[in-house]
């Protein structure tokens, strides 16, 4: 078990069983792991579904998330993406078609930065038109990717049983635990598809998707069982035009891994301040609720071809009641090619 203490640098491990025990549960490579997830997760697509790659009103879009997770009292959970997507090859496919590409930056930090992750994943998507009316276009999509992820933990920051010696802690000292090591760099594969329906006024999605299909090994305590399991995730969206001034956006999105399943669903009005063809200006607010944990109040303003978003998770679940209430901010911003065409329903996903 570990314990904190307010003016001690490492935290204090016990032997060898609990070590293995709680290093086991921390890293990605445990039975019970589970992604880095966003509140914003309509601002971090890639990370949803690869058949997302491409999917937007553009040329191209480069998004960046940020995720601070409890900052009181020790900021342990920081989760930041960089993300690119394009569409390729428009004269050499069918009109009606999208070949989109796309990749994806991940880091995340845990326990004061003792476990570090990195993450780095290439998506490739083909969408197509399989059905026109005089309302509206139904299309499909699918896309697939891989990821090569490394994830890291600092010994170093750690204090073990058989390093202390009655006055404290020697860093110097063998900590006994020699089963311990680093994991190796894994690979790990992707897959979904999506369903859309367009019209002159609203837009609806829904999307399945699922991640390391192929159960990539993750231990550091040499475990053959050990591995990352598959998460799987089901999404939609719908927007509509209400008048001249006011857009809805509503979104859901149901993941499960490794017996651990959650919902978050909610959505936000955007309001015009500026509609020209020169330039658009929209500010959005919105309230989601992710299942169980919090309620997530959301602003946002989007400028032309930018589009920044700020979320606070207030906590409804049992962590509310700890003497340091969690804390967590969001940010996202998402910059758009400038080849927009006209008529498009302003949607966070695209």
């Amino acid at each position: 078990m570990v314990k904190w203490k307010n003016h001690l640098k490492h935290p204090i491990m016990s032997p060898k069983h609990l070590v293995t025990f709680f290093l086991s549960l921390i890293v990605a490579g445990s039975t019970h792991a589970q992604d880095p997830g966003f509140s914003q997760f309509f601002s971090s697509p890639l990370n949803v579904n690869p058949a997302l790659t491409g999917r937007i009103n553009n040329k191209w879009r480069l998004i960046s998330n940020l995720r601070d997770q409890w900052i009181s009292p020790a900021s342990p959970y920081t989760t930041g993406t960089i993300s690119f997507d394009t569409k390729i090859l428009k004269n050499k496919i069918p009109e009606t078609s999208v070949l989109g590409i796309g990749g994806m930056l991940m880091y995340d930090q845990d326990f004061a930065g003792i476990q570090k992750g990195n993450y780095l994943s290439m998506d490739l998507s083909y969408n197509i038109k399989i059905a026109e009316s005089e309302e509206g276009e139904h299309r499909l999509g699918v896309g697939f990717g891989a990821t090569y992820i490394n994830k890291v933990i600092d010994f170093s920051a750690l204090n073990f049983g058989r390093q202390f010696t009655g006055f404290g802690f020697d860093n110097g000292l063998p900590s006994g635990e020699t089963a311990l090591s680093n994991m190796k760099p894994c690979y790990s594969a992707s897959s979904g598809f999506i369903y859309s329906y367009i019209s002159n006024i609203t837009n609806f999605d829904f999307g399945v998707s699922g991640f390391h299909l192929n159960k990539p090994k993750q231990t550091v305590v040499k475990d053959p069982h050990q591995f990352l399991p598959p998460r799987y995730v089901v999404h939609t969206n719908f927007e509509t035009i209400l008048n001249d001034y006011l857009v809805l956006n509503t979104n859901a999105i149901y993941q499960t891994q490794s017996g651990t399943h959650y919902f978050s669903v909610g959505g936000a009005l955007g309001y015009y301040l500026s509609k020209t063809e020169e330039e658009d200006i929209i500010v959005n607010g919105g309230l989601w609720y992710w299942s169980n944990n919090a309620v997530i109040p959301y602003v946002g303003v989007v400028y032309k071809n930018f589009q920044f978003g700020l979320t606070y998770d207030i906590t409804v679940s049992k962590l509310s009641q700890a003497s340091g209430k969690p804390k967590t901010f969001e940010l996202s911003l998402i910059i758009r090619g400038n080849d927009k065409p006209a008529g498009i329903i302003p949607c966070p996903w695209k």
